[in-house]
């Protein structure tokens, strides 16, 4: 497999591709892009991590070279939360990022599986998506917001909180991947029981996580590790899926069918195509039905925002 990591030379983008030099499958070939010219000098040093996965990177203005033939690509690129910020007010820098980087795929690597990781995700993938439907090779099997940070949040957050190991909490993690829009089911965590007020108090934590990181970076940046291990668990489950493993389940913010806004985030079968089948998300809880209905306006907002700057 190629995949390709845009914005590689960033936080977020040298943490992923670590960790897809140390997991991708043997014979898979990376390929860094970012404008930055340390970006060749970020694969010539991965290279020497002693793994079956080869390394090369490119900068300057074109990502074509790291895009050709790619079976997946990962968006990071673009300016990070500082302290104050809201995701929106990335949207004037990072909206156009993703725009141009669109155009390209749709050029040179249409077929692929794209994964924007890129904030505000709840505008930036309808900015993708309606990009490559003006260029006519829109597949909304192939596009992924990724929302999987939410979900290894509230992984983390319950198992301290519950006193168990993280990695056997399993939470599905719907809606978007902003403030209001991030709404955790934790009353579909098997195993574990949580009271009104820790449901109150949890819910909020994990929509506003991310502020905890800016703010404890004080000024030096936003999650990127985290970031990095959510994104390359995302796209090894993309791998994994179009390779033909079975039932590889993701949440994610995809096109489906439109119930509540035309993208959403919910869980996903992944396949040889990308998305295999939006799956069902369940019962929901009245907190949650509740959450579910005061968010759709805030999320169907930021969509529109994302529709009219693609369509300029």
């Amino acid at each position: 497999m190629k995949v390709a990591v845009i914005g590689a030379a960033g936080g977020i983008g040298q943490a992923l591709a670590l960790l897809l030099k140390n997991q991708l499958p043997a014979g898979s070939e990376l390929a860094l892009y970012d404008i930055a010219p340390v970006t060749p000098g970020v694969a010539a040093d991965l290279s020497h991590i002693p793994t079956p996965v080869s390394v090369v990177g490119f900068a300057g203005e074109d990502p074509s070279p790291a895009l050709e033939g790619a079976d997946v690509v990962l968006i990071s690129a673009g300016v990070a939360r500082k302290p104050g910020m809201d995701r929106a007010d990335l949207f004037n820098v990072n909206a156009g990022i993703v725009k141009s980087l669109a155009e390209k795929i749709a050029v040179v690597c249409p077929k692929a599986v794209v994964g924007i990781i890129t904030n505000p995700v709840n505008t930036t993938v309808a900015i993708a998506a309606d990009v490559l439907k003006k260029a006519g090779v829109y597949d909304k099997r192939r596009l992924f917001g990724v929302t999987t940070l939410d979900v290894i949040r509230s992984e983390t957050f319950i198992g301290e909180l519950k006193g168990k190991n993280p990695q056997d909490v399993h939470i599905p993690v719907i809606g978007g991947h902003s403030g209001v829009t991030i709404l955790p089911l934790l009353s579909q965590v098997e195993g574990v029981e949580f009271t009104q007020e820790e449901v109150e108090a949890l819910t909020p934590r994990i929509q506003n996580a991310g502020t905890e990181v800016v703010e404890a970076k004080a000024g030096g940046g936003s999650a990127t590790l985290s970031m990095g291990q959510a994104a390359c668990r995302f796209g090894l489950s993309l791998v994994k899926a179009l390779q033909g493993e079975a039932n590889v389940v993701e949440c994610a913010y995809v096109e489906g069918n439109g119930e509540h806004a035309r993208f959403f985030a919910q869980p996903v079968l992944l396949g040889k195509e990308g998305v295999e089948e939006v799956l069902s998300y369940g019962a929901l809880s009245a907190f949650e039905q509740s959450a579910l209905e005061s968010m759709l306006d805030t999320l169907r907002g930021d969509i529109a925002i994302g529709e009219e700057f693609a369509a300029k």
